[in-house]
C-alpha cells in the first residue's frame, strides 16, 4: 500500500517578554522577520481572497484572522477563500482542501490568533525550514532569540509558552539557534 504523503508545517510565533505580549507581530523586529520570510519564500506572488500582492507584509495586512495567503510561482486556479477557517476552528479540519493545494506545490500561510496579535502557520509539500534558517539566523543576536522546536515534542499548551517559565533551560527538543549554529 502506498503511504500517506507527509507535509511540512512551520509555526511562527513570538513573545515580547518585557511587555508580556504574545504574537509574532508584537516583536520589535517584526519587519525584519517578514523580510527574512520573503527571502526564504523566493517569490513575489502572494495571493489572498482579496487579490494578489507583491509583498508578504501587504498580503498579511489584508487578512483577517483565519484567512490565508497562497504562495507560489504560478497563479492559483482555485478559490483561495475555501481554505479560510474561523477563529474557533483548526487548520487540521481542512485536510482535504489543504492537501490539494499543497500537492500543486503551493505554500499556504494562515494568519492565526495570538493573545495580543497574530501568529503565522505555514504549510508546504516539502520541508522548507532550511530556506528560513539562515535569513532568520542573520538577525541574531540583536533582534530576538530564535528557537527551533520539533512539533512532536509539544505535549501541552504549557510547552507552547515555554519561554515564560523556563527560558534558561528549554524543554528537551527545543533548540536555541545561535549565530554559530549550523544545520
Amino acid at each position: 500500500m502506498k503511504p500517506d504523503p507527509t507535509y511540512s508545517r512551520l509555526y511562527f510565533t513570538g513573545t515580547d517578554l518585557d511587555e508580556e505580549k504574545f504574537g509574532i507581530n508584537v516583536l520589535s523586529e517584526y519587519d525584519g522577520f517578514i523580510s527574512a520570510l520573503e527571502e526564504g519564500l523566493e517569490t513575489k506572488n502572494y495571493q489572498t481572497h482579496s487579490g494578489n500582492f507583491d509583498s508578504l507584509d501587504e498580503a498579511i495586512s489584508s487578512l483577517e484572522l483565519g484567512e490565508v495567503i497562497v504562495v507560489g510561482d504560478k497563479k492559483a486556479d482555485f478559490d483561495v477563500s475555501t481554505l479560510h477557517i474561523d477563529t474557533n476552528s483548526n487548520v487540521g479540519h481542512l485536510k482535504t482542501e489543504l492537501r490539494e493545494v499543497l500537492e500543486n506545490d503551493f505554500v499556504v500561510i494562515y494568519k492565526e490568533q495570538a493573545k495580543d496579535g497574530f501568529d503565522l502557520h505555514m504549510f508546504s509539500k516539502k520541508n522548507i525550514y532550511t530556506k528560513f534558517f539562515h535569513p532568520l539566523q542573520n538577525m541574531l543576536p540583536d533582534a530576538f532569540r530564535f528557537f527551533s522546536i520539533n512539533g512532536k515534542k509539544f505535549r501541552s499548551e504549557r510547552h507552547f509558552y515555554f519561554e515564560t517559565w523556563t527560558l534558561t533551560r528549554p524543554p528537551h527538543g527545543f533548540e536555541e539557534v545561535f549565530v554559530e549554529s549550523v544545520l
